[in-house]
């Protein structure tokens, strides 16, 4: 038979869910697995949200929506973005999706022509790399260590561009690092960007679980050459509805709409009536959710840093934490040799019954990655069990 798509053949599988499904297993096998995996909140759905969604569905007329979303709710995220961020759009420069990684996966192919490069700051989420290959372009990785607190400086994204790169690709709050990048620091980015003539995507999925900084979006600095990436899926505990969006020039949203008007057609209809609830509805119970959060973040850091073995920088968004376990580098556990982060993971949840994260997934090898999306319960007894591990070995 003939070959499969060479590109396609190219894209790794996802080792965040690799790990996942061995803490699965053991599990189901009878294990008590404590999980530090999840990237999605572990609240339910508010309820006047769910609630809107039963009306809808009683009241019928959920057939196909436009192929870029609802006009209600196009209207009910440029308010949001106005109040919320400073920024004024309309409709016709809102593009809605099957979620925010949907969203990125129609910028990159909406910006990059074959031989383009993306500018990726590292840590970095999972599937940013595997998106630009998608879009036929070249990564262009750029490493901020703990001791920048996980963020690129200028001089850094200066030296990463040459004439291929198409965009820079900000994620802020970070995953997995829980980084926030300061105004001064993305007008910097967006002056960047002007002079060498470069589009911006910018992934602010994490914009309201934020503690002690200020979200601020890059697009204030840059509107014309910044796509927006933003959904309902963090903040509102909705990671399963599957809604994102983009806010973009008009130019962009119409590339944007006519590629998924042909991928996927509208976002589920249910799912864009109760979005449109959750963005106009109470918003105590998601101040709660980030409340609950920062308790959980605050314990965490507090916690790894009481054990000698390991460290971290203190998250200031988001709901991670990238821990340091390079000191269990060449040494061995029972008969397991550690050499990077994907065996530290796999002998700590052989040994501890405890289920992070390698770094290597994000690109640093050095880290785990721990999120606090998980009871405090769990959060105690798991770190509970990392402190013994570290201490026995």
């Amino acid at each position: 038979m003939k070959a499969l798509s060479i590109k396609n053949l190219g894209i790794s599988e996802s080792m965040t869910l690799a790990i996942s499904a061995k803490a699965k297993q053991l599990k189901a096998e009878g294990a008590n697995i404590i999980s530090f995996g999840a990237g999605e909140p572990d609240f339910n759905t508010p309820e006047y949200i769910r609630t809107a969604a039963i009306k809808r569905i009683e009241k019928g007329g959920n057939g196909y929506t436009d192929a870029s979303g609802l006009p209600e709710l196009k209207t009910a995220i440029c308010k949001k973005l106005r109040d919320d961020n400073e920024l004024e759009y309309k409709n016709n420069q809102i593009v809605v999706s099957c979620g925010a990684k949907h969203s990125l996966f129609n910028a990159l192919q909406a910006l990059c022509n074959p031989g383009d490069e993306v500018i990726i700051p590292s840590p970095y989420w999972v599937s940013y790399y595997e998106l630009t290959k998608l879009a036929d372009a070249e990564p262009i990785l750029v490493e901020a260590s703990s001791s920048q607190e996980f963020k690129v400086s200028i001089e850094q994204l200066e030296n990463a561009i040459s004439e291929k790169t198409k965009a820079i690709l900000i994620n802020s709050p970070n995953n997995p690092t829980g980084a926030v990048y300061t105004e001064v620091e993305l007008r910097a980015i967006a002056e960047l960007a002007e002079k060498h003539d470069l589009y911006i995507i910018s992934d602010e999925i994490y914009e309201k679980l934020i503690y002690g900084e200020k979200h601020v979006s890059i697009a204030k600095f840059a509107y014309d050459r910044t796509i927006v990436v933003n959904g309902l899926s963090k903040a509102y505990a909705m990671t399963g509805w599957r809604i994102g969006y983009t806010a973009s020039s008009v130019e962009i949203a119409k590339v944007m709409s006519n590629i998924q008007s042909h991928a996927t057609s509208n976002p589920n209809t249910i799912a864009q009536y109760a979005s449109i609830e959750a963005l106009s509805g109470d918003p105590a119970p998601i101040e709660e959710m980030r409340l609950a959060f920062d308790e959980r973040r605050k314990y965490m850091v507090e916690t790894i840093e009481s054990i000698p073995q390991i460290t971290c920088v203190e998250p200031k968004g988001a709901f991670y934490v990238m821990v340091d376990v390079s000191t269990f580098f060449g040494k061995t556990v029972e008969g397991n040799k550690i050499e990077g982060s994907i065996d530290f993971a796999s002998v700590l949840l052989e040994k501890a019954m405890v289920s992070v994260i390698p770094g290597i997934a994000f690109g640093v090898d050095n880290y785990i990655r721990l999120s606090y999306a998980t009871s405090m319960a769990n959060i105690e007894e798991g770190l509970a069990r990392l402190k013994k591990f570290c201490e026995t070995y």
